[in-house]
């Protein structure tokens, strides 16, 4: 079960250790970890109140109460307290905590204009993130959720593997994205997060998503896709394919970055640090002349975020642990002419890494 009631027991614990007397957690990531519920995000208020002690009062506007009650929440022993339209819930949030609160954490995304009104609701209570204390519960990855993330990696490795349908010169960038996108659904995926076809020089851009660019021969083309399971948790995977015969320039470092990753990869086990496993890939890049063509952090956790902790990147100095699940994708990217990236999902275990998606990471021409 990816909700264990034990959760909140867990994360009491850690408010508690953390010098907080409450969690305020509007929908999102953290709200969903801890009760399943997987609210929308309104203007209207939603709020879990979880104090160090005592119970949890989730906080909802009268319409969505239906959903809340169908959500796995009442069964992780949380109270629901509703509101009218209309009516002010913040005196709501203060009546859940039981008393005056010195500190609370509020969820890291939590809308601007909640935060104020929260501030204004409780001034007394100085706000800081509720990451400080989530963010090491949700790092460490149980094996429910490990098998989570192996689902959502097979679903957009079948993805990958039948880009041979779409992806041809001729057609454009967002063609192609189109049918891709309809695949990641069909693959078991509920939503689409995002779809990057770059080609040619489009693929010099990392972030670069679709346009109306018309895919040529010789084009290498960097394909990152990631979608969201029914489950909550997400994919995410990167591989570059050649329309034709690559450029030899391209093939060249092509084979740099193909190390690199490898290099990255074989790097992970328990104990060494975020930081040495980006400078195993950084090292061999740096060294072939294209430091300066690799911008980006190595890696970023993944879990009910496609984004969240741990970050690969140089200076974070967090030791790696069991469960901990992070992308490996190291770049080459070269401005105006094109770029290659490989990206693969793995988690920390007690043997080195395990790679989540488990297609050849070699240079695909089609």
């Amino acid at each position: 079960m990816l909700y264990p009631r034990r959760r909140l027991a867990e994360a009491q614990k850690a408010i508690d250790a953390g010098g907080l007397d409450a969690l305020l957690l509007t929908p999102g990531s953290d709200l969903r970890y801890l009760t399943g519920y997987n609210a929308h995000a309104l203007e209207r208020l939603t709020c879990l109140v979880l104090p160090a002690e005592g119970e949890a009062t989730l906080i909802v506007p009268r319409l969505e109460r239906p959903a809340a009650e169908a959500s796995p929440a009442p069964g992780t022993g949380v109270r629901i307290v509703d509101h009218e339209d209309g009516t002010d819930p913040y005196p709501l949030v203060r009546a859940a905590l039981g008393g005056p609160a010195r500190a609370v954490g509020l969820a890291d995304r939590m809308w601007a204009a909640q935060v104020l009104a929260l501030r204004e609701a409780l001034p007394e209570a100085r706000q800081r993130l509720a990451g400080e204390v989530l963010a090491p519960m949700r790092m460490r990855k149980t094996p429910a959720e490990v098998a989570a993330l192996r689902e959502a990696g097979a679903a957009i490795d079948a993805v990958h593997a039948r880009m041979g349908e779409w992806l041809r010169a001729g057609r454009t960038e967002a063609e192609v994205g189109a049918d891709i996108a309809g695949a990641i659904r069909d693959a078991g995926h509920e939503t689409v997060d995002f779809v990057i076809v770059a080609s040619g020089p489009n693929g010099a851009s990392p972030h670069h998503a679709t346009s109306d660019r018309v895919i040529r021969p010789g084009d290498p083309v960097v394909v990152d896709i990631g979608g969201t399971m029914p489950s909550g948790y997400c994919s995410d995977s990167t591989r570059t394919y050649v329309v034709g015969p690559p450029p030899p320039e391209f093939l060249a470092y092509y084979e740099v970055l193909y190390a690199a990753q490898r290099a990255a990869v074989a790097a992970v086990r328990p104990g060494v640090t975020a930081s040495s496993v980006d400078a195993a890939a950084r090292q061999l890049i740096e060294d072939a002349g294209f430091g300066d063509a690799f911008p980006h952090r190595t890696g970023h956790g993944i879990g009910l975020d496609g984004h969240e902790e741990p970050y690969i990147v140089a200076g974070n100095e967090l030791p790696l642990e069991p469960g901990m699940a992070f992308s490996v994708e190291p770049g080459i990217y070269l401005a105006g002419r094109h770029g290659a990236r490989i990206e693969d999902i793995v988690v920390c275990a007690a043997g080195g890494a395990e790679r989540l998606n488990t297609l050849g990471t070699a240079l695909v021409e089609l």
